[in-house]
């Protein structure tokens, strides 16, 4: 794998992720839904700035954390049922 790609663990699978994108990119790229609805429509980030609290997932044990706004790291793990 290059050194520019690396692992992320979301929901339980292994994503392969470029270094450097936010949280919320890795997962529109990989056609992940951020979360769901309360209606289980997919969302995604609305305002890319984290105004709208749309994309918040739980990120290494920490709930409620903006997708938009953290980069991904190697070994990340993201629930989205935040």
């Amino acid at each position: 794998m290059s050194a520019d790609l690396f692992q992320i663990t979301v929901d339980g699978a292994t994503v392969i992720v470029p270094r450097g994108i936010t949280v919320a990119a890795a997962l529109m790229n990989a056609d992940l839904a951020i979360r769901t609805s309360v209606s289980n429509e997919p969302r995604a980030a609305l305002c890319g700035m984290g105004i709208c609290q749309e994309c918040r997932v739980t990120i290494d044990g920490r709930a409620y954390q903006r997708a938009c706004m953290i980069a991904v790291h190697a070994g990340m793990k993201v629930e989205r049922h935040a």
